[in-house]
């Protein structure tokens, strides 16, 4: 019997955002478990959609091999990862590894966009640690989001690197499998060779939904390549918010040559240089965008993505830009969710259904040029936010979003109503609407904070996909994003200026 070890730690970091993860943010249930450890990790994510999920039951099925699970945790994207909690939670999976015994290979289910106050690039911290452990022999695979922003020391440390394939994420579970292909090869035939390659230029997170040109035939190519002694090769979109020197866009490339790999990595590279020109983030104004909504005479409902107010990359989740344009538009059948507010969702309980009451709601968050929607409120509905998701981003886990509400908006002509809660939960799943009553396919306009991965559960009831660029801390319009620490010459978006200069 082989013996791997496993363990999970995710986090994707939006350094321009307000509020940081504390080891709290990796321990509490939101829409992922707890922190968890030892035998409890294969418990919890058993039958889920996690990559650890995928990796543990190919290795079953291949038979052979024993899996110690370490640690497993993930926290709602955010600005840094504390240094209290890096050092607690990567001391217990360097630990726990140590503690082992003989190990024949580690899977790191990652995500490859974690910035903590002390170091830009957390994920190639912890390997690095664990390096210093294990030494440079021992196979280590890793499997990253897509949005991953992929450096040399992770590559140099990493043995091999599978990367999500999908936006919306619907893939964890392939790509777990794929990461456990590459591990069992490391372990049976030899170290592999690698190349790894970086983008000229960032792309936006509503440029990279994989459903689109140019990403659909750059991800699609990935299925058609081959050589003789080819084993993998990956695109990582990168996570444009994250202010560090490697951010942007990459491709890694594995082979039993290196000859091969450098030749798929260049290949792969050049794919993505000459798609330059095709990317397009199609944002317009929350207004521009709740007057088309309204225009539209099909059956089926307009979602309007809040796409810079999303909680998954970062953000709040409490701005009211949109919110404000769906009662400025005088919008009719339109529902908006997930807006944070755990004081006006406590009250709302106090309350109880049916009573009306006066709020400041969302605009909480400390972010500058953020206010709080002021207004009268029915409360229609109450939830204590523990219901199932079941969509294919989170199918198989249970959400504990605390205290949840369904409000109307009152005293005007517009027909809205918002469903705020008490943890910030990005709207990618339509379990969000209906466990407190509303069904999405029946309503006018469905308004959600999110970026892209909604599209996986609300595309197929949309008429109409509008991408409203209302205020929010994750920023798309990347070339007015003031850059510290990116590395000089890369550009900002498809196209755009070069950081380090200065148009005239």
């Amino acid at each position: 019997m082989k013996r791997i070890a496993v363990a999970g730690f995710q986090h994707e970091t939006n350094t321009f955002a307000s509020t940081l993860a504390t080891y709290d943010e990796f321990e509490k249930a939101d829409a992922w478990p707890g922190l968890i450890r030892g035998d409890e990790v294969i418990r919890a994510l058993s039958g889920v959609h996690a990559s650890l999920t995928g990796f543990v039951d190919a290795a079953m099925a291949a038979g052979g091999y024993e899996i110690i699970p370490v640690l497993w945790c993930a926290a709602e994207p955010s600005s840094y990862v504390t240094t209290d909690a890096f050092e607690r939670i990567a001391g217990m999976i360097v630990n726990d590894i140590g503690c082992a015994g003989v190990l024949d290979g580690i899977y790191l289910e990652l995500h490859g966009a974690m910035v903590t106050q002390g170091h830009e690039d957390g994920e190639g911290e912890l390997l690095r640690r664990i390096r210093s452990l294990t030494g440079p022999d021992l196979p280590i695979a890793v499997s990253f989001d897509l949005h991953a922003n992929v450096t040399p020391e992770i590559v140099k440390h990493a043995s091999s690197i599978n990367i999500f394939r999908t936006y919306p994420h619907i893939d964890l579970v392939e790509t777990g499998a794929n990461a456990f292909k590459s591990l069992e090869r490391l372990l049976t035939v030899g170290p592999l060779f690698k190349a790894f390659r970086q983008a000229p230029f960032l792309v936006p997170l509503t440029a990279q939904y994989t459903g689109s040109e140019p990403c659909q035939s750059l991800y699609a190519g990935l299925d058609q390549l081959n050589g003789e002694t080819f084993l993998s090769a990956d695109i990582a979109m990168g996570f444009p918010p994250a202010d560090i020197f490697h951010s942007g866009p990459s491709v890694v490339a594995y082979a039993g040559s290196q000859k091969e790999a450098d030749h798929v990595a260049d290949t792969l590279l050049q794919s993505f240089i000459d798609a330059e020109g095709i990317f397009d983030d199609g944002l317009q104004s929350p207004d521009s965008a709740v007057a088309e909504a309204m225009a539209y005479t099909g059956l089926k409902p307009v979602v309007i993505a809040d796409a810079q107010d999303n909680s998954g990359a970062g953000a709040s989740s409490d701005t009211t830009g949109l919110l404000n344009a769906l009662v400025r538009g005088n919008a009719q059948g339109a529902v908006l969710a997930l807006l944070d507010d755990a004081d006006v969702a406590a009250k709302s309980h106090e309350l109880g259904v049916g009573v009306e009451f006066a709020a400041s709601l969302g605009g909480k968050s400390g972010q500058d040029d953020q206010y709080s929607f002021e207004g009268r409120f029915r409360i229609e509905n109450l939830s204590n936010g523990e219901f199932p998701f079941t969509g294919a981003m989170f199918g198989g886990f249970t959400a504990s979003l605390g205290p949840m509400a369904v409000l109307q908006v009152l005293d005007t002509p517009a027909d809205v109503r918002v469903v705020i809660g008490s943890v910030r939960c990005q709207c990618l799943d339509q379990a969000i609407f209906k466990h407190i009553g509303i069904d999405p396919a029946e309503q006018r306009i469905v308004a959600v904070k999110s970026s892209v991965h909604f599209r996986a559960d609300f595309e197929p009831i949309a008429g109409r996909v509008l991408v409203a660029e209302a205020p929010g801390a994750h920023p798309c319009r990347l070339d007015k994003i003031t850059y510290h620490n990116l590395r000089p010459g890369v550009r900002l978006g498809p196209g755009g200026r070069s950081h380090g200069r200065t148009e005239t």
